[in-house]
């Protein structure tokens, strides 16, 4: 096969999503590679909380699924086809590579796109997600012709599933590039509320930048063991929920979960006080309260997960204190980042100096082919297996 060869009518079997829970295994025609395409053979996709939601509710937030739509969208996979132009966007890329998809392709033309921020354009096309029309679809399945400019080149040392993991490690490479180049305090420490994998991930990005301790902060007892397990956190904090009748009692709960884990003290008995850098990683209402309560004065709240569509914030606590409160959107040109991070992860070699965790660990449960897909997804909306066994990350395999 050459590095040009186009295949026109190979066909790729995908499970797609008709309604809510509802998957249906179907091949569909590929079109003609298009000539700055790369045609892919999807190997590992690891399943995120997006997906889920589809899954769930075949809706993601106010985004409704419109069509029968292919889920997943943190891949990687081998090259076995290469359009006759696309070696012009990515030089040397061949048959045989292996490579992540960068699943979010915009138009390249509009003013965020000329400036950088491509992740915000407003044409914009992301797999596996409902809010354009007809649907950009995902990697649960066999093949994916991809624009060649958006795929990356995977180094020896990363494998399929680590591929794969790229795409939410880029979601926190670029929330710790969205805090700032002042990041790390005085302490170089910095807090994280969620410990799920995004969570994860952005403490292991906060450390490759120079975080040296992390606070991380959970419901789950399980998952915050994991984080101090595997050298994710410093200090470990288990909120315990509790329901408040009024704004102000809700508040009030979490005004109080912010000073308890200002409290708290590092490994070497200093307190740990406020933070200036706070990443939350749940969505939650309580934890995103809790998350400016619990940021110093001029510090910077930096808002990763998707949860509930709307907040009700304390104001006046942003304003006397003046707490920065940093959106952020997927990712832009995070993928080198996210590369060299990963790579010294899985190789355990010193990052500027610091070791960081092994984010293979992360990996929890794996499943094998097309015909396991509900199962991968059924196991991801659970946060322990059947056999107690906690539940980071799930991964299809092909």
């Amino acid at each position: 096969m050459s590095n040009s060869t186009i295949i026109s009518s190979e066909k790729s079997r995908g499970q797609y999503l008709h309604e809510a829970k509802a998957l249906k295994l179907e091949s569909r025609e590929l079109a003609s590679l298009a000539s700055d395409e790369v045609r892919i053979a999807i190997r590992s996709t690891t399943i995120c909380g997006s997906d889920v939601h589809y899954y769930t509710h075949f809706c993601n937030g106010s985004i409704q699924v419109r069509e029968a739509l292919c889920l997943g969208h943190e891949a990687a996979g081998q090259v076995v086809a290469v359009g006759t132009l696309a070696s012009q966007a990515r030089p040397g890329l061949k048959v045989g590579d292996t490579v992540a998809l960068e699943c979010g392709v915009p138009c390249e033309q509009c003013a965020h796109c000329r400036s950088g921020r491509y992740n915000i354009c407003p044409e914009l096309r992301f797999r596996s997600s409902g809010s354009k029309f007809p649907h950009y679809q995902g990697t649960l399945q066999e093949f994916v012709d991809h624009p060649a400019c958006w795929v990356h080149h995977l180094p020896p040392e990363l494998d399929f599933d680590a591929g794969a993991l790229l795409e939410p490690l880029a979601v926190a490479v670029h929330a710790v590039h969205r805090a700032g180049p002042d990041m790390i305090s005085h302490r170089r420490a910095c807090l994280v509320f969620g410990a799920g994998a995004v969570g994860l991930l952005c403490a292991m990005a906060a450390r490759a930048a120079g975080c040296q301790d992390i606070v991380m902060v959970d419901i789950d007892e399980g998952r915050l063991g994991f984080a101090l397990e595997h050298g994710f956190a410093s200090v470990v904090y288990a909120v315990k929920p509790k329901r408040g009748e009024t704004l102000e009692d809700k508040l009030g709960i979490s005004k109080a979960t912010a000073t308890e884990i200002g409290e708290l003290k590092w490994p070497d008995g200093e307190p740990i006080g406020k933070m200036q850098r706070t990443f939350e990683c749940t969505g939650a209402d309580s934890c995103l309260q809790s998350s400016i309560y619990a940021t110093a004065s001029g510090g910077s709240v930096i808002l990763v997960g998707m949860g509930i569509p709307n907040h009700t914030l304390p104001i006046s606590e942003l304003s006397v204190r003046e707490i920065n409160l940093v959106s952020t959107w997927r990712y832009a040109d995070a993928y080198p980042r996210a590369i060299e991070i990963a790579k010294a992860s899985i190789t355990r070699s010193p990052i500027d100096g610091k070791t960081l965790p092994d984010m293979s660990h992360m990996i929890t449960h794996r499943f094998k082919g097309l015909y396991l897909v509900q199962d991968a997804l059924e196991m991801a909306r659970k946060t322990r297996d059947a056999d107690g066994k906690l539940v980071v990350k799930t991964v299809v395999a092909l």
